[in-house]
């Protein structure tokens, strides 16, 4: 495991691909509100797409943004290809916030982000390997993990709203 300092200090030190295959530095980010969610496309929980919209639709004009991230990592739930995860997003939940190109979240082939958030280096608090899709890394404007909540949180726990909006304000 790459130790926290020898991987930077934020997520602003990571570049993804957007789902459209366009390297995309997440220092785009900086100075926003960012829910980071590893999702898939046949999983018990891809309904959270629907709050996920509905979050990023509510708080985008403060200064939010959700990156969906899609792995298949989980029981093979997230089989497509970029452009057949983009066409269900757009299609069945009219999912309007940015997507990113297929990564693996966990083992051999993780990538270096997943790496930064889950590495006990990085904040002991919110450590630990990925359990399932929808997992759920908020990022203060600083770039740095506040928060961490699991697939069975749902967009609209309050929870994660207050989390939201305290970073907002």
């Amino acid at each position: 495991m790459i130790s926290g300092s020898a991987m930077g200090a934020s997520i602003y030190d990571f570049t993804l691909n957007s789902i459209d295959g366009h390297p995309t530095p997440l220092s785009h980010f900086k100075g926003k509100v960012v829910l980071l969610v590893n999702v898939a496309s046949r999983c018990g929980y891809t309904p959270q797409y629907t709050g996920l919209e509905a979050l990023y639709e509510k708080y985008k004009g403060r200064g939010f943004v959700i990156v969906g991230i899609p792995a298949n990592n989980f029981g093979g739930q997230e089989p497509g290809t970029n452009e057949e995860i983009k066409t269900f997003c757009k299609s069945k939940y009219s999912v309007t916030f940015p997507m990113m190109a297929k990564v693996s979240v966990k083992g051999a082939d993780q990538t270096p982000l997943y790496q930064f958030l889950t590495a006990s280096d990085t904040d002991s608090k919110f450590a630990g390997d990925i359990k399932w899709n929808f997992t759920k890394f908020l990022i203060g404007k600083d770039g740095r993990i506040v928060n961490r909540f699991e697939s069975k949180v749902t967009p609209e726990d309050p929870q994660v709203i207050t989390a939201i909006e305290q970073e907002l304000n």
